[in-house]
């Protein structure tokens, strides 16, 4: 199965630019009707905003979508649809009001306020992939607790919950494609005393971020 990357949740960033008032906010959603609805929801939230500009893209159908909601044509909805395909971001939609502050911001001014205000919205919402996990028991001694967690990392992995008692109890999620591997891997290291157990598959959703020294081993 083919990863992808949503928001982890709804936020909102604001930005004042020369006096004009930008609030940015992200949802997740999977069609386009739950995204007009986020939309429209905020219009009449910000009924007497000058603007309330927005974008959206839906990974099931390819849509994507954007308004500048009057401010000059490619100044808003564009620049914050750009944002999202950069960092490859779907099943989203972000909608940033103006409230207008009197200083006229040029088409260069709009647009760097827009993405950034787009940009501080998905960064507050924070970016999690979504694909097919192994869930894994890991028991280890407290003295190698630490390394384990390091491995966990640097095989895509993410901890989900973990239980002290006469030794140490890990569950971790690890990519299905690592799994196997990551097993081996500990059994070989830890000279037979770490044994993994799986405990099934789940396609689910875990908040992304970078393991240390890069970006975690590869399948191959």
């Amino acid at each position: 199965m083919t990863e992808y990357y949503i928001p982890t949740a709804h936020s909102e960033a604001e930005l004042i630019e020369k006096r004009s008032r930008f609030i940015g906010q992200v949802w997740r959603v999977s069609s386009e009707e739950e995204a007009r609805a986020h939309i429209e929801e905020t219009r009449k939230k910000h009924y007497n905003a000058r603007h309330n500009c927005w974008c959206y893209r839906i990974r099931e159908d390819g849509t994507e979508r954007y308004s500048d909601d009057g401010e000059p044509q490619g100044t808003a909805g564009q620049p914050m649809l750009n944002v999202f395909q950069r960092e490859n971001v779907t099943n989203v939609v972000c909608v940033v009001t103006r409230y207008f502050g009197g200083v006229l911001l040029g088409a260069g001014g709009l647009v760097r306020a827009y993405t950034q205000s787009a940009k501080d919205a998905l960064d507050a919402s924070g970016i999690s992939v979504v694909r097919r996990w192994v869930a894994m028991e890991v028991p280890c001694a407290y003295a190698q607790f630490e390394e384990v967690r390091r491995e966990v990392l640097r095989y895509g992995g993410v901890e989900e919950n973990t239980d002290y008692g006469v030794d140490v109890l890990l569950s971790v999620l690890i990519p299905e494609e690592r799994s196997a591997r990551f097993a081996a891997h500990l059994l070989d290291t830890s000279a037979g005393t770490i044994e993994v157990l799986e405990a099934g598959e789940r396609l689910r959703d875990v908040p992304w971020r970078e393991p240390p020294g890069g970006a975690p081993i590869s399948a191959k």
